[in-house]
């Protein structure tokens, strides 16, 4: 008789015996249902009159397994390749019907000892007290550390390190040990890169001498280059002209020079209304250029008279006040650039004795004081395109690939800028360069700093953490949610800016009492931060230079309105932002700054089931039942590490220990502190929202959030200011300061307006029909892409005049609020692109510096691009359904 027919014999004997019941196998044409925390029981043994085992309470955390191969299917050739795996994979609950069979075969031949399958074993005694369970599951993790073996290696300082596990050989048959040990050394997790400087042993230093010695001598060449153009060009000093404009007559100013390209710039300061103003007068002064053939000799009459003068520019028109209110309006600066066709300028420089003159008249009755200023040598702005260009990219590439710190990059792309300018003719003063610099924004940031620095000694950061770790219970996306949500409502009443400084301390606390990664929250914050200012007026700086038009106020731009058509935008691209974190984080370990150890053993089981059945070879019907059994194994444990990996949560025991521990170290240490601080906050959010009225706008943002700090420092009483201005991030202020700089540097190249008249061409080069649409989509997008890579706020400047002056011309049939609410997306989601396109992106990355976390140009360029690009998608999605199909305009 066979091994199968014995083990039949011995089965009929069993069912029919009162000795084993706890041991009895299911009937063949069903698989083996088997409890793992230990209670089994055969049909047939009941029946026979065994008395059943009396019922234990199911433990907590105890799991049913299923066998996956009926014992019926369990073959002498697939039972002796079950046989040659290793004891972990043999003694799993899995594979309990090859463990039941040669159960059955060893009591058969009498070698049955009683810790064979310990498994199996244990059905047979339960108590059912928790504590003997536990003790299982303990000795259980401890046989199966025991197959592994920790290799140390040892450091400089001569401590032992832990690198990674390795297969002991222990139980192994000797065929399979070298091909398991060899496949966990080759899995082992190498040490990160910090742990890889700790031990001195790095694969590209900053100190290699390759790359240190090409930095320098680049930087030195950008040196020398700026240099020699700083001391061969000396500043560009324009000295104004006064003239008398007289009532009815046209004044000629003839230029001592010929114009030395076929541009000339021309600044006029008077009594002249701003452009938003520009439709409520009609009192203009008319400016253009005229080209003399000869040269005139005797009266200025002779000049007027002359039949040789040729108009060689268009008509400047320059609207200014009544006359009644020339003693007491303000002097206004205006600048044109006159462009000569090559034609005239040939013409020009060919005649014997030619010239030119700047023909000046006015339409009203009074005679009018002007100053005047020309430069016949004006940046060339086709070559002066590719140089602004040209010194972004060179910022960008300091910074992308961090070979200088972002303070030093920019400090150096603005130097070079400014050097630019001068080999081009048009080396600025420093006047100037003071001028460039928005000293606003620079003595908001100090002030808010400051006020920051301030509330932490209170402990409000540390408080207002435990509290979202409280009603957040602990769970990884519900906490991030709540962040980003607080984000968007503070942001949308207080400039990004000063929303990042306040939830950005908060933000990094929660993370180190969870265990996860500042960094991509961070990250997230300041997107939302982005996104959520975008809502009101007073949320972001490129808004509050739109609605202070008195051009887009006059055609009903208000406060409510602006708010009601971006409230929904808004809304959406929060959705969709969101539900993007969640795909680009499906991996909730990317947020964790450890992986939990659970995970961890999940991980190397899936390993270890792999590895086993890749050495099954499929080519017969018993090799192919283990093989199914293994895979079948890896597929429940790949779904138990997939849930528990976007599970996202802390276990509810160290949850509560964590949250009584926070809550007894972190109450509020300073409460009259705290109040004052309160006062001075609402003090300042008042006045923020009082700049918003035009009847009411006397203090900036920046003094008011000055004088905010003054008063909380008087009543504060602080005396030791050298440790209130310690926290102030200097490196930050110095970094918006050269970015100012820069910025204008750009826009005096012509790049700015560069783009500026591309946007407009392509918008009136489109049928009537589509005009609308097409308009929408190229401010959007424009002025998203331009602000992920150059500052918004020049950005906006520019792309304000360009709606007006399409709104203005009536035959285009231009709406004016559908390209307003297109601006006012397009700068405020394009600073999500890059880590420069936002004042919150630079600040965020410098609290987090402060606090010890560092993330890259391209750490941030990795989460931010992506959703930038989805986000004005998005958004395009919006104003076409709201503006172009339905009109809400």
């Amino acid at each position: 008789m066979n091994y199968l027919n014995n083990l039949n014999v011995f089965k009929r004997r069993r069912n029919t015996s009162s000795t084993d019941s706890s041991s009895a196998v299911s009937s063949p044409a069903s698989p083996a249902t088997i409890d793992a925390a230990g209670t089994s029981a055969g049909a047939a043994g009941n029946e026979a009159g065994t008395p059943r085992r009396k019922k234990t309470k199911k433990k907590k955390g105890r799991k049913r397994t299923i066998s996956v191969v009926p014992i019926s299917e369990v073959t002498e050739a697939s039972l002796e390749l079950w046989r040659t795996l290793p004891p972990k994979i043999r003694h799993d609950p899995s594979m309990v019907s090859f463990q039941q069979v040669e159960l059955e075969h060893a009591r058969l031949h009498g070698d049955c000892h009683e810790d064979s399958f310990p498994e199996i074993q244990g059905l047979e005694e339960d108590d059912g007290e928790e504590d003997e369970d536990d003790e299982d599951e303990e000795e259980e993790d401890e046989e199966y550390e025991n197959e592994f073996i920790t290799i140390n290696v040892t450091n400089e300082e001569g401590q032992a390190k832990e690198i990674g596990h390795v297969k002991e050989k222990k139980e192994i048959p000797k065929p399979h040990v070298h091909h398991l040990a060899g496949h966990y050394i080759g899995n082992i997790t190498p040490p990160k890169h910090d742990d890889i400087n700790d031990t001195g042993q790095t694969n590209l230093d900053e100190d290699h001498p390759f790359r240190k010695y090409s930095k320098i001598i680049c930087l030195f060449i950008t040196w020398l280059l700026i240099m020699s153009f700083m001391v061969v060009k000396d500043e560009k000093m324009v000295e104004p002209k006064h003239l008398s404009i007289s009532p009815g007559k046209t004044k000629a100013y003839i230029l001592p020079h010929l114009p030395q390209s076929t541009r000339i710039k021309v600044t006029l300061e008077g009594t002249f209304l701003s452009e938003p103003y520009s439709n409520i007068t009609e009192h203009y002064l008319e400016v253009y250029l005229q080209m003399l053939s000869s040269t005139l000799e005797g009266n200025s009459s002779d000049i007027y008279s002359s039949s040789s003068a040729k108009n060689i520019s268009e008509s400047w028109y320059i609207p200014i006040v009544h006359p009644y209110l020339f003693d007491s309006a303000p002097i206004v600066k205006e600048q044109r650039l006159f462009d000569i066709i090559d034609s005239n300028y040939e013409q020009l420089h060919q005649t014997n004795g030619g010239l030119v003159r700047l023909m000046i008249r006015s339409n009203i009755q009074a005679s009018m004081p002007i100053a005047i200023r020309y430069d016949q040598s004006p940046v060339n702005r086709d070559v002066g395109v590719i140089y602004a260009a040209f010194v972004l990219i060179f910022l960008y590439v300091l910074i992308i690939w961090e070979i200088v710190h972002r303070t030093f990059a920019a400090v150096i792309a603005s130097t070079l800028a400014i050097s630019i300018l001068a080999a081009l003719n048009d080396r600025p003063t420093m006047e100037d360069i003071i001028g460039w610099i928005d000293v606003e924004t620079i003595l908001l940031l100090f002030s808010m700093m400051i006020l920051v620095a301030i509330l932490a000694e209170t402990g409000i950061f540390d408080y207002l953490s435990v509290y979202i770790y409280k009603i957040t219970n602990g769970k990884i996306w519900s906490l991030i949610h709540c962040l980003c949500l607080c984000t968007v409502l503070i942001s949308s009443f207080l400039d990004n800016v000063t929303t990042v400084l306040l939830m950005a301390p908060i933000t990094i606390r929660l993370c180190e009492v969870m265990d996860m990664n500042p960094v991509p929250i961070l990250m997230a914050i300041t997107v939302h931060a982005n996104i959520g200012g975008t809502t009101t007026p007073v949320g972001d700086p490129p808004n509050i230079i739109i609605t202070s038009n008195q051009y887009i106020l006059k055609h009903g731009v208000t406060f409510l309105t602006f708010t009601a058509h971006m409230l929904v935008g808004v809304i959406i691209v929060v959705i969709t932002t969101n539900i993007h974190l969640r795909i680009i984080y499906k991996n909730i370990n990317h947020l964790r700054m450890h992986e939990p150890k659970e995970l961890k053993e999940l991980r190397r089981n899936i390993k270890v089931w792999e590895r086993a059945a890749g050495k099954i070879p499929p080519y017969s019907k018993d090799a192919n039942i283990v093989r199914e059994t293994l895979m079948k194994k890896v597929k429940l444990l790949r779904h138990q590490y997939k849930k528990k990996m976007t599970k996202g949560t802390v276990p509810e025991d160290i949850y509560r220990s964590t949250l009584e521990e926070l809550q007894r170290e972190h109450p509020i240490k300073n409460r009259p502190l705290l109040i004052k601080s309160g006062v001075v906050c609402v003090f300042i959010v008042s006045l923020f929202f009082l700049e918003s009225i035009p009847e009411l706008r006397r203090l900036s943002s920046g003094w008011a959030a000055l004088l905010g700090v003054v008063l909380l420092l008087i009543i504060s009483d602080k005396n030791d200011m050298d440790a209130v201005l310690s926290r102030v991030e200097w490196p930050t202020l110095l970094f918006f300061a050269a970015m100012f700089t820069l910025m204008e540097a750009v826009e005096r190249m012509g790049l700015i307006d560069w783009i500026g008249h591309a946007t407009e061409t392509i918008i009136l080069s489109v049928s009537e029909d589509l005009r609308l649409a097409v308009a929408i989509v190229i401010i959007l997008w424009i002025s998203a892409l331009t602000s992920a890579f150059v500052d918004s706020i020049p950005v906006t400047a520019m792309m304000v005049k360009i709606v007006v002056a399409l709104s203005e011309k009536a035959y285009l049939g231009l709406p004016l609020q559908p390209m307003v609410w297109a601006l006012a997306f397009g700068p405020c989601l394009g600073g999500n692109g890059t880590l420069v396109g936002a004042s919150a992106n630079v600040i965020c990355a410098g609290i987090a510096e402060q606090h010890g976390y560092r993330f890259s140009f391209m750490d941030y360029f990795k989460l931010g691009f992506p959703i930038m690009l989805v986000s004005v998608l998005v958004t395009t999605g919006y104003l076409i359904m709201a503006h172009v199909v339905f009109a809400w305009h």
